[in-house]
């Protein structure tokens, strides 16, 4: 039996923003660094075309460019037959603001790997952007690896931008570039608004978002508390015996990118409580492998319920 040989993975630098960005600029300053092209062979793919030429050396950096007008037109199989062509050690993708990244991730070739993420933002509109487009904002930040905020002076009010970016992303790094070029980080430190090194956290009815999304993150630190929170039970022919649902709506971005956030609870199964109810829950987390979620995940046990007053947005955000 023949072993199937495996691609080598070809990393992908992913740029996104909105026009007048600052994205041609830096992909001009990155190709003519010899750190980074190299002899390695890069396929450059534009998505728009914006105020900044793209450098007229390209072919002499080993660098093939292709452009993409329209994003009906990004498919598999063009990027796979611009791969067979010009066989690339690298890509390097300027991406149109306007689309969204599902329709990359899903044209992408199988052995195309996003290495690093980079966003680029003009200072003086994003937070126009965010109010007006806030989709396709947050669909750009939620997995960004660091976010420039271009013409920033370092005496500016960075906290309304530091604020916008947090909500959609923890770990990105931000960074801010004055008119001259430099260039100084955010080092603002968010901590969380509950008290996880009790090992007791009370989850206030404004944070649930953001504790769920850290207890995905942070999920093994978890094993072990007892956390007392509000949500509204939920129930499943589908699970176990005795087993049953507590969670909120989690709004993401915007009202369109709304999911029921849930966590499986074992015993404690309430008498008189109808799904949707909203309930006082004290639990134990327990992290460990459930058929509810297919996986290992937070299983809630020593259950305690209680009924409760819907909290004043039954929505939970990260803002």
């Amino acid at each position: 039996m023949e072993e199937e040989i495996m691609e080598e993975p070809i990393p992908v630098y992913l740029i996104t923003g909105f026009l007048d960005s600052g994205k041609t600029t830096f992909i001009n300053d990155t190709l003519s660094d010899e750190r980074f092209s190299g002899e390695s062979k890069t396929l450059l793919i534009m998505c728009e075309e914006g105020d900044v030429e793209l450098s007229d050396n390209l072919s002499e950096r080993n660098v093939v460019l292709r452009t993409i007008e329209d994003e009906e037109e990004m498919t598999e199989e063009l990027l796979a037959a611009w791969q067979e062509e010009i066989q690339p050690e690298q890509v390097m993708i300027e991406y149109n603001g306007m689309w969204t990244l599902d329709t990359l991730y899903g044209s992408m070739p199988p052995s195309w790997m996003v290495y690093q993420e980079f966003m680029f933002a003009e200072a003086g509109s994003f937070i126009s952007y965010n109010s007006n487009m806030r989709q396709l904002v947050y669909d750009k930040l939620k997995s960004c690896d660091l976010i420039v905020f271009n013409r920033m002076e370092k005496s500016d009010d960075f906290m309304p931008l530091h604020k916008i970016v947090r909500a959609a992303n923890r770990n990105a790094e931000i960074g801010y570039e004055d008119i001259n070029g430099k260039v100084f980080y955010d080092s603002v430190e968010d901590p969380l608004p509950f008290d996880k090194d009790s090992r007791k956290p009370v989850i206030a009815d404004r944070d649930y978002a953001i504790w769920y999304r850290d207890l995905g993150e942070d999920l093994k630190t978890y094993d072990g508390m007892t956390v007392t929170f509000k949500a509204q039970a939920a129930f499943s022919d589908e699970l176990p015996r005795g087993c049953f649902i507590v969670g909120r709506d989690l709004m993401n971005c915007c009202a369109a990118d709304t999911a029921f956030a849930g966590l499986i609870c074992e015993g404690g199964l309430p008498k008189n409580v109808e799904s949707g109810d909203w309930v006082s829950v004290k639990a134990k987390i327990v992290v460990k492998e459930h058929p509810g979620y297919n996986r290992e995940g937070p299983v809630l046990t020593k259950v305690k319920v209680s009924p409760a007053e819907a909290p004043d947005d039954p929505v939970a955000t990260f803002y």
